[in-house]
């Protein structure tokens, strides 16, 4: 601790004396006696309503009374409908909320068209082959006349990897859609079979979803072979040309000496039809074949499938 001077001695009667026990403080200032002596001699110093209270009472003026004190009903509304989002804000939250939505929906969709219904079409496709090769082996079934939606043949596109079954028909929801080609077998538009000495075996296929069979049948070139596998025989033809383009309405390119092939005379013929441009049904693509060859089963898998 630090020196210091000592209090003169003071006699009894002397008046500062008698003061500053009077007062319970010192001359140098600090209280005298024990802690509640200080505490009273702080309170006589500053007053009651002195120092630290006064400053917080300060700060409560500056809140506008705000701070301590309940907010009155008027206030409390003014605030709550200050918090309340404005017309502008719950539009545009519900705006967004639709567009979220609907762009969940339609990536649904687009993933159930281009992937889910390939997917179903291929599997439905692959039992109807194998299911058509067993009753062949058991011979449960006999060439003649079909049942819309029955299959009968398998097609075989080497060049693109394509075996699919050939149902009667050409429904969307019986055939073309269970990832099926189906054969113009009706109306105006009913063609030959393959096994008839002359005429225009037609067939159709999807080129997107639904296994899409005939997607790449543009890449086929003249001379790549198309095998139509029935129950007895192979039936072998050698692509002879294209037609990229023609409304759906051109039904002439069924004909039974097709328009646009350049064949010129009767023959046994195969066309394949379906939609393009890709992920459109606005126009058709056509692809012609002329038959080769004509194999017993019995006689073992032609070329076109061996090699």
């Amino acid at each position: 601790m630090a020196l210091r001077i000592p209090d003169p001695p003071t006699e009894p009667g002397d008046p500062v004396a008698g003061s500053v026990a009077s007062s319970g403080v010192r001359r140098d200032g600090s209280a005298q006696g024990g802690r509640a002596a200080r505490r009273k001699a702080a309170k006589r110093r500053h007053g009651r309503h002195g120092g630290a209270p006064a400053t917080a009472a300060a700060g409560q003026a500056d809140d506008g009374g705000r701070s301590g004190a309940p907010l009155s009903r008027v206030e409390a509304r003014r605030q709550a409908r200050a918090r309340k989002p404005g017309p502008a804000v719950v539009a545009s939250r519900a705006i967004g909320e639709v567009f979220i939505t609907t762009g969940v929906l339609m990536l649904l969709f687009v993933t159930y068209q281009l992937w889910w219904t390939n997917v179903r079409a291929h599997a439905q496709a692959g039992k109807e082959a194998s299911s058509l090769q067993d009753d062949w082996a058991s011979g449960k079934r006999n060439p003649g006349a079909f049942e819309p939606g029955q299959g009968f043949a398998i097609l075989h596109i080497p060049k693109l990897d394509v075996v699919v079954p050939i149902a009667e028909g050409t429904n969307s929801k019986g055939v073309l859609d269970r990832g099926m080609v189906g054969h113009y077998a009706e109306g105006a538009l009913k063609t030959a079979m393959p096994g008839d000495k002359t005429g225009n075996f037609g067939l159709a296929g999807h080129r997107n979803t639904h296994g899409e069979p005939f997607r790449y049948i543009n890449k086929l070139a003249p001379g790549d072979p198309i095998v139509v596998e029935t129950q007895d025989e192979y039936f072998v033809y050698k692509m002879a040309s294209i037609l990229p383009v023609t409304p759906p309405s051109n039904t002439s390119v069924l004909n039974p000496v097709p328009t646009g092939s350049g064949f010129t005379k009767p023959g046994r013929y195969i066309t394949l039809t379906t939609c393009t441009p890709e992920f459109t049904s606005k126009y058709r693509m056509i692809v012609w074949g002329k038959m080769v060859e004509e194999r017993p089963r019995s006689k073992g898998k032609p070329d076109a499938l061996v090699s």
